[in-house]
């Protein structure tokens, strides 16, 4: 008991009918009977409803208070009637008939409605965050957060597990995005970089002795904004391990989070133990390395098909001649299927940058048959190939894009998931959890044409070192892995390249002298010529975790101030202008353009 309360606004029920309470909290709503005003006061717990009658003193000043100003009171617990029982609350057996009250902070107009959870213009809830906090499913939202990130250190520390902290100021370093950059005043012209994530910090920990780390770590990247991803900084479970191979990893982070969404979730888990699907097989059967598994359609390649001479679909006959590849999609049993149906997704593959969507079904009338705008274009020996490569039947349709790899690719994922949400295949009560593994430990980069590392530099190749083929590079694969749930990537990850020299080799392959790695990665190279263990690690994203377990769709809706999608923080005015006065004293002058 404080002076300011008793209880808290979700304590009390018929039990304590009669006793003289202390409340306080906002004035969520009001409702003027006339003789009778009812006021439903909330806090951080929940609601109570209060009564004032007309003959108080005090009636006509609640009666114009404004809706969110704070206040205490003091009442009896009243127990309702039963036909007065409010059952979607939990205080609602009872109401407080107020015998006084104080206001403790008054309210001016509100920007926005704090009693409802309608949607509002974004860049009014930011620039008001504090208000849209108040309401009730984004308060939920953060309090899930809270529960969550408390929940997953008490596993890590069952586990065995340390909690660190690493640096926030560090160097920069080639990991992918663009660094944050924080000019040094006791070091003229140099600059640090907030890390965007403790990568070479975590090694040097497993490398310093300590057998298994974590943090709830802090991580900065200068990234454009998504939906799921924020712009600026995020936080991770980062976590690494001495002395363990990939499946240990995986071990340790299936348990945690088959843990967590278990407890904090009603949801079914589709896989406990997460399917390992390799890079190469997740991109040809899904068009993506983050595929929805709840979606049961799959990609079938039918580039060999356009080869036949008894395929007259010219069109694509060219364009695979010229290089082009033809991934189809067979959906099942869509025969009865309205024509607007197969027509809205053509059109839909057309809004997206792509010259349709072909498609037919396949039928049976003397012969098997395919029925539909390119169906005459097709022999019944052809359309026997296709069911043989697709499994398709009768009755099943099929659709089909002939472009360069990488269009058609990232048309077919879209698609892939455009088709199931039309068919209503996707179960929205599940999670489907599964890694990927075997990424490539190179690739080219499509502007310059040169090798660069594909995802971590820092992993270990996979195989002997001797027996690596370092004059085809793009064979190499490595052990990095991501971590996919509903086609949302919540983690990468890798067993780390502990050996010098190997490294050396692999930066070389990527354009780096032994110079730049030793100037680069200076802590990590001195480290690993002073006896490092095996060691591997991973690092889910909590912001992404916890907006699948929320159910939502923006990962603002789950961070509790977020910035907006230009990185601009509305309610704290950042970024800004500092002074000249900071600026000569971090020696930089601003060049306006």
């Amino acid at each position: 008991m404080t002076k300011y309360r008793t209880h808290n606004c979700l304590e009390l029920s018929a039990k304590n009918s009669g006793e003289n309470v202390i409340l306080s909290g906002w004035v969520h709503k009001k409702r003027d009977h006339g003789n009778l005003l009812f006021l439903d006061l909330r806090d951080n717990f929940g609601t109570t409803q209060c009564i004032v009658e007309k003959d108080k003193p005090f009636f006509k000043q609640l009666e114009k208070i404004q809706l969110e100003s704070v206040i205490k009171v003091n009442g009896i617990v009243s127990k309702r009637t039963s036909e007065t029982i409010n059952k979607d609350l939990k205080t609602g057996e009872i109401e407080i008939k107020i015998e006084s009250f104080e206001i403790l902070g008054t309210c001016e107009e509100l920007p926005l409605p704090v009693f409802s959870d309608q949607e509002y213009a974004e860049e009014i809830r930011l620039k008001y965050r504090f208000l849209d906090l108040r309401r009730k499913k984004i308060h939920s939202n953060i309090l899930l957060r809270s529960k969550v990130i408390s929940f997953i250190r008490d596993e890590m520390n069952k586990n065995g597990f340390v909690e660190f902290q690493t640096p926030i100021l560090t160097s920069s370093s080639p990991e992918g995005a663009r660094d944050f950059i924080v000019p040094s005043r006791l070091n003229p012209g140099k600059f640090y970089a907030l890390p965007q994530a403790p990568q070479q910090f975590k090694q040097l920990v497993m490398i310093s002795g300590f057998d298994k780390y974590f943090q709830i770590a802090p991580c900065f990247r200068d990234e454009d904004a998504r939906a799921d991803r924020s712009p600026g900084e995020f936080y991770q479970l980062d976590l690494e391990m001495s002395f363990v191979e990939q499946e240990d990893v995986f071990t340790v982070v299936e348990n945690l989070l088959i843990k967590v969404f278990k407890k904090f979730s009603n949801k079914k888990i589709l896989y406990e133990r997460f399917p390992r699907i390799p890079y190469e097989e997740s991109i040809f059967k899904y068009g993506t390395d983050k595929p929805d598994l709840r979606n049961p359609l799959e990609i079938f390649d039918l580039t060999s098909v356009f080869n036949r001479n008894d395929v007259k679909f010219e069109i694509f006959k060219k364009l695979v001649k010229s290089g082009a590849i033809v991934r189809s999609i067979v959906t099942k049993k869509t025969d009865k299927k309205p024509r607007s149906f197969f027509d809205n997704l053509d059109k839909w593959a057309k809004y997206q940058g792509a010259s349709g969507l072909a498609y037919f079904t396949f039928e049976k009338n003397e012969t098997i048959d395919a029925k539909g705008p390119v169906g005459k274009f097709f022999s019944t020996d052809a359309l026997n190939e296709i069911m043989k490569i697709t499994g398709a039947e009768i009755g099943d349709s099929i659709f089909f894009s002939c472009d360069k790899k990488e269009n058609v690719l990232q048309l077919m994922s879209s698609a892939r998931d455009k088709i199931a949400k039309e068919l209503d295949l996707i179960d929205e009560n599940t999670f489907a959890f599964c890694w990927i593994v075997d990424y490539p430990m190179y690739e080219t980069d499509k502007v310059t044409g040169k090798i660069k590392f594909s995802h971590n530099p820092f992993s270990m190749p996979q195989g002997d070192e001797k027996d690596l083929d370092f004059e085809n590079p793009l064979s190499i694969k490595a052990y990095q892995y991501d971590i996919v749930c509903n086609g949302i990537e919540l983690s990468s990850g890798a067993i780390r390249n502990h050996k010098p020299n190997l490294m050396y080799k692999l930066f070389e392959i990527a354009g780096y002298k032994k110079s730049d790695v030793d100037q680069k990665f200076r802590g990590m190279i001195n480290a690993l010529s002073f006896g490092a263990p095996p060691h591997g690690g991973i690092a889910p994203g909590l912001d992404r975790i916890i907006m699948l377990l929320a159910n939502e769709k923006n990962i603002r809706e789950v961070t509790l101030f977020p910035m907006n999608q230009n990185a601009q923080d509305l309610m704290m005015n950042a970024p800004s202008e500092i002074s000249e006065k900071q600026l000569k004293e971090l020696g930089l002058t601003i060049k306006k353009k």
